[in-house]
């Protein structure tokens, strides 16, 4: 069987939309019947409906955030920034928030509990992604550790890691990482892959009990721009957005890198944003400057739809969610 990949392209003429006057539409949950869980910068995260409309709830807190302008709200991210999203074995959510920096539960009605704030003492920093695995343990991913994190960007430390919380409780598992951002496994859950946004690659490693083995990177070394939201399709690709660059590109099986979708704004701008990575004098400037007006900052993506083909875009600066039809199915996630 070919690859159904090979040869597709999303004309951006072509993207159709939902949502509206959404705040950090960073993550986003899809369920069968069409409705999607969008996680919110005001500090919860928004109901969408098949029909469009919208419901926000909001943790359960005195004030929603109320932080405003890319300074306050994506350099600072201070106050409840609801990242990374997933559902729990109730159907309630699991949420990685990067401006508490912790991991927190939320039922459907707000209600909010912190499951993780600290592990042996220390704060556990930027709080990106959660997922679980069928035995119900949970993977956490920190992208570092620097406040605020763009000068992570700027030096490319390596203080980003992956965490386990499980019946033994909290623990390290994977460190000096660059960057850690979104992560997936396979469809046997033999391999877990995570996206090192600011080493711009994909590593895996092999689940071998409790422990993360067989380190290495995936597909190439680097892919071009920022990496940050993946996701597996049927056939074994691995999906990924661009962040800055606004593109959507997938790794084959074979290694090979496909450009879906492309989104990109001011070509200048990303030009001088990849030459200062290079350079290791990133600046929140320079990241400002770059990324396109439909889907800005790009920064995930998800497979909904009665039959997985609908492709949902989060996004860090978006206001609605952009979506298309692939010609493949995602990989249905733990609990659809």
């Amino acid at each position: 069987m070919q690859n159904p990949l090979i040869g597709f392209q999303v004309d951006p003429q072509d993207l159709k939309f939902i949502g509206q006057d959404l705040e950090r539409p960073e993550c986003i949950l899809a369920e069968r019947d069409g409705t999607l869980w969008v996680a919110d910068g005001r500090g919860g995260i928004m109901q969408i409906a098949p029909d469009g409309q919208q419901s926000l709830i909001l943790q359960d807190q005195d004030m929603p955030n109320q932080k405003s302008g890319f300074t306050e709200r994506l350099v600072m991210a201070e106050g409840s920034l609801p990242n990374g999203l997933a559902f729990d074995e109730n159907g309630d959510f699991l949420i990685a928030n990067w401006g508490t920096e912790r991991l927190e539960k939320m039922t459907r009605s707000g209600e909010t509990v912190t499951m993780l704030d600290n592990i042996d003492g220390q704060r556990i920093g930027k709080a990106n992604f959660v997922t679980r695995d069928r035995k119900g343990r949970l993977w956490l991913t920190v992208t570092t550790t620097m406040q605020p994190w763009t000068d992570h960007v700027k030096t490319n430390s390596r203080d980003g890691y992956i965490a386990l919380i499980d019946e033994k409780g909290a623990r390290i598992v994977a460190d000096n990482l660059c960057g850690t951002n979104e992560l997936r496994f396979d469809a046997n859950e033999e391999w877990l892959y995570v996206a090192e946004t600011t080493a711009r690659n994909i590593t895996r490693f092999r689940v071998q009990g409790d422990a993360l083995v067989d380190r290495e990177i995936y597909g190439p070394s680097n892919l071009g721009g920022f990496n940050d939201g993946i996701a597996f399709d049927a056939y074994g690709n691995l999906w990924t957005t661009l962040i800055m660059a606004d593109r959507l590109v997938a790794i084959t099986p074979e290694g090979d890198v496909l450009t879906i979708l492309d989104l990109g704004g001011d070509p200048d701008a990303l030009a001088a944003l990849d030459a200062a990575w290079e350079a290791g004098t990133v600046t929140p400037e320079l990241m400002g400057a770059a990324g396109g007006d439909v889907c800005r900052w790009m920064a995930s993506l998800t497979f909904g739809g009665p039959d997985l083909k609908t492709v949902y875009l989060g996004s860090l600066q978006g206001t609605r969610i952009p979506y298309f039809t692939s010609p493949v199915a995602g990989l249905p996630l733990l609990g659809w």
